[in-house]
């Protein structure tokens, strides 16, 4: 997102001072990531944050503080907010230009007005906005924030070659045996809470009854600071009805989640695999709860009307039992696309108990298709995009325009290379049969050891799996060859933990800098391979060990994978390949970020010699993967990086002369212009 304001920064720069003036661009997150006040901020949570906020702002807390304003705190940066926005006023906060979450932390402080709250109202007034997927696909989300876009906004997806799976995300939910026990505790709470309020203040339970009877029509009108997430169904399947009457009573409501939970408790304690569909989901909710399909569908919006009736500004502590009505509310609503799954442990871990009930989206169409019939333009784009024409296919929908472009570069820059054996002429891959081989093992060592010794500055290697980079590092620690290796280059590691995470890069790149050169060691589908640039010295050479499938005894995995079939006539084996290209092609594209940028890329893996595999790898590498860079050994690799490297070492001729011009004078872009008017 930063990078995204940084460009656009870069962009108003250059446009006449007339448009830039009236020109208004910023960046939207979380309170986590936008909040100045000094002990809200401090949380390490987000949901902790969000908390601390609601304790400071909350519509009745404020009513609170006006009556008793020296034991209620609140927060002056919202009040300035407030003040601001009931004179309209808001406007002269945040003048025309481009605003990164620094920036807006920054204005915050510095005029005592909250960002967070600020540039929510400002979304409407902005230019550009910037924000993550969720805002838009997420219905829990895009009911709160984006609700005010209009329909003539154009939409753009970045680096979308993952959005099937962020729409499937936003609709899946997953229940352990802590999620129970966690909404047990929710729903006491809950309970002391009523019968807090039925001996002080029963008028208000009465109130949120009589609401009930008329519809719950109080959503829409909400204080911005009261606004918690939204419902999980998408807004064309929400009941625009009253509340069902056996859950208008707040008790009554508690008798039925209790219920809910202890049904779902007795299907954790199964010893067998278990996939039913929604429909007799429901109907065994039914026969064994006596909770029917309708009361079901009401759990959210029954929930959220509850916790505003009791003031409750915890949100945090009660995320358990808002999982249970997310699954309550998602089960009644959707009949197809789903499937819950029901499993006693983790096929990968069979000896420890986990039990885990999950509700799986496999229809990524769902979350997107609102966006699309509500926006008039949408844009899907990124590097990676590629086999261009599944996409549509995924999300079910007709794009009006196709496209996929070439790269204009000065210079052959990009240096794919498909690796298939090593220097002892035995084949290489991380195919299961494989990738315990000693011989395979010890090849990809001395792989990555010519490499060191060959290719200066940064080298970053990609694993199939965590497991699996654990494994073989191990292993060549037993042969030596990580001595060696860190002989030529430091090395640095992934792992789970995000701190860990960034101060191995901080340190990698150090070592970069300082000339020592580093190697980092990562993982497909991580935080690394998506959202990390290894540009210039940072990364002279990307290795992709194997092809990063899916770990195809996933039941969920297996589960959409029928769905596809059944529903979009999509192969199996199709989807894997589509699904493990895109992550290889995400992460080899790390290394090369502008026309000035060279890198090369090693595939080492054997099945990345067959057409069926290298095929659906982008347009700008295949068309720089020659064919004498196929089925290659190490030796042969290696001569090829040298090679490579010596050329990349003379003087680079930005403007493109020998008829490869990419950087266009003004007197170019004349010329341009003349000749289309002419055609």
């Amino acid at each position: 997102m930063e990078k995204t304001l940084a460009e656009l920064r870069l962009l108003f720069a250059h446009l006449p001072a007339a448009a830039s003036r009236s020109l208004l661009a910023l960046g939207l997150s979380s309170r986590k990531n936008l909040c100045v006040h000094p002990q809200a901020s401090a949380a390490a949570a987000r949901d902790s944050v969000d908390t601390a906020c609601r304790r400071l702002t909350a519509s009745w807390v404020r009513d609170r503080a006006a009556s008793d304003p020296d034991s209620t705190p609140l927060c002056d940066f919202f009040e300035s907010f407030d003040r601001a926005a009931a004179a309209g006023d808001l406007a002269s906060y945040m003048p025309p230009g481009v605003y990164t979450l620094a920036d807006l932390r920054a204005l915050g402080r510095d005029r005592g007005i909250c960002p967070y709250f600020l540039a929510r109202q400002m979304v409407k007034y902005a230019n550009v906005v910037v924000y993550s997927y969720q805002y838009l696909i997420d219905p829990k989300v895009a009911s709160i924030v984006s609700r005010e876009m209009q329909k003539e906004c154009v939409v753009v997806f970045d680096e979308a070659h993952n959005i099937d799976n962020v729409c499937i995300e936003a609709l899946s939910v997953s229940i352990r045996k802590q999620t129970l026990e966690g909404a047990e505790r929710n729903l006491r709470r809950i309970s002391q809470e009523i019968d807090r309020f039925k001996a002080t203040d029963a008028n208000r339970l009465r109130a949120e009854y009589n609401r009930l009877v008329d519809g719950l029509a109080q959503r829409g009108n909400l204080p911005i600071s009261d606004a918690w997430l939204a419902n999980p169904a998408l807004p064309e399947d929400i009941l625009k009805e009253a509340v069902p009457g056996n859950i208008r009573r707040a008790e009554h409501f508690l008798a039925v989640l209790r219920r809910l939970v202890r049904f779902l408790d007795g299907r954790l304690e199964t010893e067998n695999v278990e996939n039913e569909m929604p429909v007799a989901f429901v109907a065994s909710i039914h026969s064994q709860a006596g909770i029917d399909q309708k009361m079901l569908r009401f759990c959210y919006d029954r929930l959220h009307s509850l916790m505003l009736t009791l003031e409750i500004t915890d949100t945090d502590e009660f995320m358990h039992i808002q999982t249970i009505c997310d699954f309550a509310t998602l089960i009644g609503t959707y009949t197809r696309g789903f499937s819950i799954i029901i499993e006693p442990y983790d096929e990968r871990m069979p000896d420890i108990r986990d039990p885990v009930i999950q509700l799986s989206c496999h229809d990524a169409s769902l979350a997107i298709q609102p966006v699309f019939e509500r926006f008039q333009t949408v844009v899907i784009t990124s590097g990676t995009l590629s086999p261009i024409d599944l996409y549509p296919r995924l999300l079910n929908f007709n794009p009006v325009i196709s496209r996929s472009f070439t790269m204009s570069l000065t210079r052959d820059c990009i240096c794919p290379m498909v690796l298939t054996r090593g220097s002892d002429q035995l084949p290489v891959s991380t195919k299961f049969d494989m990738r315990s081989d000693p011989g395979v093992v010890r090849n990809y060592g001395r792989l990555l050891l010519e490499m060191a010794s060959a290719v200066p500055d940064g080298i970053v290697c990609f694993f199939v799996s965590y497991s699996y980079m654990d494994g073989i590092v191990n292993s060549w620690n037993e042969m030596g060859i990580l001595q060696d290796i860190m002989q030529h280059k430091l090395v640095f590691i992934e792992t789970p933990d995000v701190v860990e995470t960034t101060l191995a890069l901080d340190n990698y790149r150090k070592a970069c800098d300082c000339g020592r050169g580093a190697i980092f060691f990562s993982v497909a589908r991580g935080k690394v391979a998506e959202g990390i640039d290894f540009d210039r010295h940072y990364g002279r050479l990307v290795i992709m060990f194997g092809v990063p499938f899916q770990y195809t005894l996933s039941r969920i995995l297996l589960a959409r994978l029928e769905y596809l079939r059944e529903t979009f006539q999509i192969k199996e084996g199709d989807f894997l390949t589509f699904d493990a290209l895109r992550q290889a092609a995400q992460c080899v594209g790390r290394v090369i970020r502008s026309k000035a940028d060279y890198g090369m890329m090693i595939f080492a893996d054997k099945r990345y010699s067959r057409h069926d595999k290298r095929s659906k790898l982008p347009g700008w590498i295949l068309s720089h993967l020659h064919d004498a860079h196929l089925n290659l050994s190490t030796d042969m690799a290696l001569h090829i990086a040298r090679e490579f490297l010596r050329r990349m070492a003379q003087p680079y001729d930005k403007t493109g002369s020998g008829g490869n011009k990419t950087l266009l004078t003004e007197e170019d872009l004349q010329n341009m212009a003349q000749d289309a008017m002419e055609m």
